[in-house]
């Protein structure tokens, strides 16, 4: 009951803004920097990936925690994805560069290596298994979160590129249609961090194309996430990833900290105590990972830091952060994330100079 008033409450004020167009946080608006870096050479763009979307689990051969990596299966795996991998790595890459130094050549680059992709409907295959299905919500993550920043940028880089703009527009709109059909008819007991990550990358799709039928989808999964969080601030599906449950902790976090900075950015205000406190137990778990070891009954991986708290920028224009987090901040602004939108640091580190924004939570 709890979890559908609060979609309902989200829905309902969506629905008064609906005329509004939906828009980023204010670090996506930032002009293209002229600045000199080393000579650009044109990296090659792999092949569009238009097979289908079955690929091997690194977890095969576990039991139904899936928590003991099979190496042999995870190479196999890479392998099959590594031109979906490549396509990532390299929008990342060049969206930050161009970003960086306004080099023309690179933004000629990255338009001539992803457009073949938008124009031969690539990712879109109906024939997927799960790691099919995770892979293409993880790519449009990567595609449509990087994508933004040459979308809004106050330098209009795009602008002699109004074809190619939107083709790639339509694709990330068809994916994100995909996406939703992945993931939204999960049953609750099965929603998880992958399903936060679907409504990531569908949140992002949805400031693109302007959707509020996508943004009111991805507010939606947040909506279940916070219900499924239990009194101490724990993911119960993320728990039963034994030795792993801090680190799914922290992978939860990083799309669900998104989602509620793009809300936000948009004026709806989701409900922010469920994410102070999963955030707060994740960053002592860094310190003392004993909590996580009682709740899920093993000993816990250690967390790569600072790489992996770069959530820490958005969520820190959200809610004010403890000395604890701040330790973290600087270091994290450091750090890329592809799928969150690359250069987190030139998106959010800007805002933490200012007044924090205050939430009712």
């Amino acid at each position: 009951m709890r979890c559908k008033w609060l979609i309902t409450l989200v829905m309902w004020s969506s629905m008064l803004l609906a005329a509004e167009p939906l828009v980023p946080p204010p670090g996506y608006f930032a002009p293209v920097h002229q600045q000199h870096l080393s000579p650009f050479t044109c990296p090659a763009f792999p092949m569009p990936y238009t097979g289908a979307l079955r690929f091997t689990s690194k977890y095969q051969g576990s039991d139904a925690a899936r928590a003991t990596f099979n190496l042999t299966a995870e190479q196999a795996f890479r392998q099959q994805t590594q031109s979906i991998t490549r396509l990532e790595q390299l929008t990342s890459q060049l969206i930050t560069h161009f970003m960086r130094s306004g080099n023309e050549q690179t933004l000629n680059c990255l338009l001539a290596g992803l457009n073949p992709w938008a124009q031969a409907d690539a990712l879109s295959s109906l024939q997927t298994n799960y790691m099919g299905r995770s892979e293409r919500k993880w790519a449009l993550a990567t595609l449509s979160s990087n994508w933004l920043r040459l979308r809004f940028s106050s330098s209009h880089p795009l602008a002699g590129h109004l074809t190619q703009q939107q083709q790639i527009d339509a694709w990330i709109g068809r994916l994100a249609d995909l996406v939703v059909q992945d993931w939204g008819s999960l049953p609750l007991e099965r929603i998880n961090n992958h399903s936060y990550w679907a409504a990531w990358a569908v949140m992002s799709s949805a400031v693109v194309t302007n959707r509020r039928d996508l943004f009111n989808w991805a507010t939606g999964r947040w909506q279940i996430a916070a219900s499924q969080a239990d009194a101490q601030g724990m993911l119960p599906n993320e728990l039963r990833r034994r030795q792993r449950a801090l680190s799914y902790h922290n992978y939860a976090l990083e799309p669900l900290v998104m989602i509620a900075r793009f809300a936000a950015a948009n004026q709806v205000n989701l409900p922010l105590r469920p994410l102070r406190q999963l955030s707060q137990n994740v960053i002592n778990g860094i310190q003392n990972a004993a909590p996580f070891r009682a709740a899920s009954g093993y000993v816990q991986l250690p967390l790569r830091l600072p790489q992996d708290v770069v959530w820490l920028l958005p969520y820190c224009t959200l809610l004010s952060c403890t000395d604890q987090q701040r330790y973290w901040l600087d270091a994290a602004a450091l750090q890329q994330n592809r799928r969150l939108g690359g250069d987190l640091g030139a998106l959010y580190l800007h805002e933490q100079k200012k007044e924090h924004v205050h939430r009712k939570e």
